[in-house]
């Protein structure tokens, strides 16, 4: 973005000014919105850098070099989903490539790479994200990369990307890390080695619950040539009215990201001293938690209690939501698969919201109190 500022702005102030002086024409503070596909040329190899929307469209780039901006890379690519985030970057890969993936992720993660083992022969390895020993074991086996999610998807479970990043690089793999639940604002993996950064911009990036979105951020212009080739073939491009949606939804996830971490650290906090709670996982930042809850506690009666948290599959937004990982997110995985993770019948993931934080303390003690026995031992929010 044009800029007559000599120093280096920060984050929050480059994401409130998002798509501000971009058209000179008119001065719009508002970021334009161009929904054209074709774009008239004035002769033979005369362009406006604008020739048809799957390759380049205005709004997407002014997004995407935002985003670019936000992971500190040199590239960005905003496309339909966060499964198209990764099926992006997985097109670099080859039959017989051997990818390296942390055990705990996103159920749909691990439903994708049963797709490219079984139709397209990519080799897959699992990796508990502590034990770096068994890592180089596996790096050992021609590992083209490792792909980690950090805090993980559900347990929670955080993985040291730069320690991860040089075990990688020594055997000339690339790290690749999905950074949904933290966003750029908490952590940045591309300034701690890792190679691609994925976010499922759904999340906390668009933060409504209304945008279908994903993005996939290049540390180096080498990795963004192959990436980017690779988009214009498969054509999953974000559409320019949900890039203008993104675009504005990230003026305020500073705001949105700081009332969310607030909520989830009274609800730790909370949670650590209630009866209805056998274990708390919380990776110290961030508005994600996921919870255990006693075995005396009716799940379905809970969920179906609730007032102001609602039960439902997505995270990041304005409003909390409740899942249950064994039987939503996670639910292609097999029963073994499940329990060797620690996504059990009792474990509940809960996405704080921007609502207040008292009403929400309120809401999970009157859902416990209706499922289950312990009445008697409910602790007042």
């Amino acid at each position: 973005m044009a800029t007559d500022c000599t120093w280096q702005k920060k984050i929050d102030t480059i994401l409130a000014q998002a798509g501000n002086r971009v058209d000179n024409v008119t001065g719009s503070i508002s970021m334009p919105l161009y929904f054209s596909t074709a774009y008239r040329h004035e002769g033979l190899g005369k362009s406006t850098g604008y020739d048809y929307s799957r390759m380049t469209e205005p709004t997407r780039d002014v997004l995407e070099d935002v985003l670019a901006q936000m992971e500190n890379g040199a590239k960005a690519f905003a496309v339909s989903s966060g499964m198209a985030a990764i099926q992006l970057v997985f097109s670099q890969f080859k039959t017989d490539d051997h990818i390296v993936v942390s055990d705990d992720l996103y159920g749909g993660s691990f439903r994708f790479f049963d797709l490219l083992k079984d139709h397209y022969h990519l080799r897959f390895s699992k990796w508990d994200g502590q034990d770096y020993q068994v890592l180089d074991r596996l790096l050992a086996d021609d590992a083209k990369a490792v792909w980690i999610e950090t805090p993980s998807n559900p347990t929670m479970k955080v993985i040291d990307i730069e320690k991860t990043a040089d075990h990688a690089h020594q055997v000339g793999a690339q790290l690749l890390v999905d950074n949904t639940f933290y966003t750029p604002l908490i952590q940045q993996p591309l300034n701690l080695g890792a190679d691609i950064v994925v976010h499922s911009a759904t999340k906390y990036l668009s933060g409504h619950n209304d945008i279908l979105a994903g993005v996939v951020i290049c540390k180096t212009e080498e990795t963004a040539a192959v990436i980017g080739k690779n988009l214009i073939t498969i054509g999953p491009n974000l559409a320019p009215f949900d890039s203008w949606l993104l675009l504005r939804s990230l003026k305020t996830l500073p705001l949105r990201l700081k009332k969310q971490e607030e909520n989830a650290q009274t609800l730790v906090e909370h949670f650590k001293q209630s009866a209805f709670v056998s274990d708390v996982r919380y990776p110290g930042r961030g508005g994600m938690v996921s919870i255990y809850v006693d075995k005396a506690v009716n799940i379905d009666k809970f969920l179906s209690a609730l007032e102001v948290a609602s039960f439902a599959e997505s995270l990041g937004g304005t409003e909390t939501l409740v899942t249950v990982p064994a039987v939503q997110t996670h639910a292609d995985l097999s029963e073994e698969e499940r329990q060797k993770t620690g996504i059990t019948a009792e474990l509940l993931r809960i996405s704080c919201g921007i609502e207040n934080s008292e009403d929400l303390l309120r809401d999970f003690n009157q859902a416990f109190a209706k499922a289950t026995t312990k009445e008697e031992e409910l602790i007042n929010g």
